[in-house]
Order: C-alpha cells, then sequence, then structure tokens
C-alpha cells in the first residue's frame, strides 16, 4: 500500500485509510502505526479525530450498516406485494454494495473478536432476519415457491450477493471498465428471481 502524502486530514479521510488497511491486514494484524504509516501522518494526529481503531472500526461498519438498514425504510420497500418489495430490497442491496464497496467489505469480514464486531454482527443478523421475513410473506402470498426453505433460500441469495465484494471491481480487472452497476444489479435480480418465483 502506498503511503498517503497529506498535511491535514478529516475524520472522512482518515476512515477510508483506514478501511483499506483493515481490509488489506485484517482489523486483528492492523496496529495504529500502520494507520499512521498509511495515513502519512501521526499517530497523536489520529488520536485527534478518534479514540483509537475501534472507533475507525465502529464508523466504518455503522456507514455500512445505515446504508443497507436504510433500504428497509425506502417506500418500495415498504409498499407492494412482498415479492416485489424483496426485489426492491434485493436490487438496493446489490446498489449499496457497490456503491459502498470498501466498507460492505469490511463489514462482511468482522468476526467478532471485539466488541465493535460483535455489534455490527447482531446488526447484519438482524437485517438478514427481516430481508428472511420478506421472503417467508413472499411464500405465504404464493408469489414465490414453497418447495425451497425459506432459510436456505435467504442464506443462498445472502451469498450471491455478499460474494460480490470479492470480485467486483467498478474499473474491472485489468484496469479497463468493468461489469455497470446496473447489468450487476439486473443479473442478481433476474438469477434470483428467475429461481425463486412460482412458474406462471
Amino acid at each position: 500500500m502506498t503511503t498517503a502524502k497529506r498535511d491535514t486530514y478529516t475524520p472522512e479521510t482518515l476512515l477510508s485509510v483506514a478501511v483499506q488497511v483493515f481490509i488489506e491486514r485484517g482489523y486483528d494484524g492492523t496496529s495504529m502505526e500502520h494507520l499512521s504509516k498509511a495515513a502519512g501522518i501521526s499517530k497523536s494526529s489520529i488520536y485527534h479525530h478518534v479514540s483509537g481503531k475501534e472507533e475507525l472500526l465502529r464508523r466504518a461498519v455503522s456507514r455500512a450498516l445505515d446504508e443497507l438498514f436504510g433500504i428497509l425504510d425506502e417506500e418500495h420497500a415498504r409498499v407492494g406485494t412482498a415479492a416485489e418489495r424483496l426485489e426492491y430490497v434485493v436490487r438496493r442491496m446489490v446498489e449499496v454494495l457497490m456503491a459502498e464497496l470498501p466498507y460492505v467489505t469490511l463489514l462482511l469480514r468482522v468476526r467478532g473478536n471485539t466488541g465493535t464486531e460483535r455489534w455490527a454482527l447482531e446488526r447484519r443478523r438482524e437485517f438478514d432476519h427481516r430481508v428472511a421475513a420478506l421472503l417467508k410473506d413472499a411464500a405465504v402470498e404464493g408469489d414465490v415457491r414453497a418447495d425451497v426453505e425459506v432459510r436456505l433460500a435467504t442464506r443462498l441469495v445472502f451469498g450471491m450477493i455478499n460474494s460480490i465484494v470479492e470480485w467486483y471491481r467498478p474499473e474491472g480487472p485489468d484496469g479497463r471498465s468493468g461489469a455497470g452497476e446496473g447489468e450487476v444489479v439486473d443479473a442478481v435480480a433476474r438469477l434470483v428471481f428467475g429461481g425463486l418465483r412460482k412458474a406462471s
């Protein structure tokens, strides 16, 4: 990782650097020394903005979680049939993942070794349960197939969406333009709902 050359840092720019270092080294493998070198500022300058690396982790995973939970408050996630709401939520999850790629990547890599990580895992489970409830409602309404167990279907859907963090790069793997955001969103929706919807 190249060291940043900056004289001043804002909490937002510091957070961006910290997220990259946490992803590269792992949260447990990152020290304040690593963060200070990556940011190109002294450790005391970092402490001017935050109390320590766990605060940076909490801010980072909170950003991802706030974006994901925000989807559930959007009008199209609350109005319509359960299947329509579910499809909207799935599409928006993919959009948020791509828009907040480093933050969601970090969220998906927390393991529960600290209080912040355990809190983040609990919030992730809560989000997963709310999406699973939509899938269950869609099955009850008869809009999705009943021969696939809801919990299994939910895990498979989340698995597909979460795997995007491992391969998606806006610029593509060779530095050229990669798959467009809309293309990825449409592909996920087609694959998920092509398999979930009941045959007419």
